[in-house]
Order: C-alpha cells, then structure tokens, then sequence
C-alpha cells in the first residue's frame, strides 16, 4: 500500500485528449521525466494507486498528453480527470541537490535556526511569481509567507523532514 507520507505532489491530471486514452497532465515538477519514473501515482477515490506511463509529450513546461497503460479510451481515462498525481519521494531523492523542486518539501517542519522554535509545516509552495514563497502552518492554525530563498535555508534534514532556516530579523513578525 503506498503512503501519503512516502509521496509528493508533482501535479495533477485535466481533461482528457482524444480518443485513444490520453489524458493532459499539469505537473508543477518534471521529476518523473528526469529520474526516469515509470509510473506516477494517482489519487483515486482517496487511494493512491500506480499507473504505469506508455509514453508521454510535453505540450509545455507544464503540461505534458500522458498515456497509460491499459488505458485506451477516453472513457477508459475519464475517472482520472481532475485527480491529484504523486511520485514517491525516493525518485527525488536520486536527483542531485540542484535538481530538487521546492514542491518536494510540503510536509517538511520548518525551524527558525536562531531560537531553535518551531516556525511551522510547509503545506504549499506559492509559485505564482519569480520569488517562490513557503506557505507555512502555523501551530497556532494561522499562515505565514516565507522567501524560498536558498540563502534563508541553513539545513535540510531529509530523515527528520525539517528545514532550519535563518531568516532575517523581523520577517515572521510582518
């Protein structure tokens, strides 16, 4: 049984192409295609299940006509339409350190490195812009912004999932 703790996610499935079973996919991180994945995962009826790539094009750099296996038909694919997709975490762990999307480290802890305190949980990345921001969960519930600036992390703990971070004085209090 795959995990939610044992995957990320790396986009999520549009509407279908054509009649042969392929299906547009938005993925915020190309990693399936640079660690050579053979299959994605997808969020069915809230259980993560595998579905082995046929082949793929890339329509943008953000959008990719995925075909799947044993998929071939447009009403075969349909119940994908909309459907969050993953990767497991260890095909991004095989990618070197620059090659990482930020979107890898939802689900980390954030710690400020100065006091040692808990900032938060990464629970989205805000790519909206040139200046990528961390959305943080607060433990009090609230949200906080922060740069996702490599400047500000000090440390990644990958075994822990924590982030120490050395932000500037003040910006947790805008």
């Amino acid at each position: 049984m795959i995990r939610q703790e044992d995957v990320y996610q790396i986009g999520r499935m549009g509407k279908t192409h054509g009649l042969k079973g392929e299906i547009n996919f938005q993925f915020t991180d190309d990693v399936w295609d640079r660690a050579d994945s053979d299959y994605i995962i997808c969020e069915v009826d809230g259980i993560l299940t595998p579905f082995f790539i046929e082949e793929y094009r890339f329509r943008s750099d953000s959008t990719a006509i995925m075909k799947l296996e044993d998929l071939d038909s447009a009403d075969a694919v349909q119940f994908l339409v909309n459907s969050n997709v993953y990767l497991e975490k260890k095909y991004q762990e095989e990618l070197d350190e620059d090659e990482v999307s930020l979107h890898y480290f939802i689900g980390f802890r954030m710690i400020d490195g100065d006091s040692g305190n808990e900032i938060g949980t990464i629970s989205d990345i805000d790519d909206n812009t040139d200046n990528w921001l961390f959305i943080v969960q607060r433990p009090d519930g609230s949200e906080v912004m922060i740069p996702a600036h490599e400047e500000f992390i000090a440390e990644i703990k990958q075994e822990e999932k924590t982030m120490v971070m050395d932000l500037p004085l003040g910006l947790l209090d805008l």
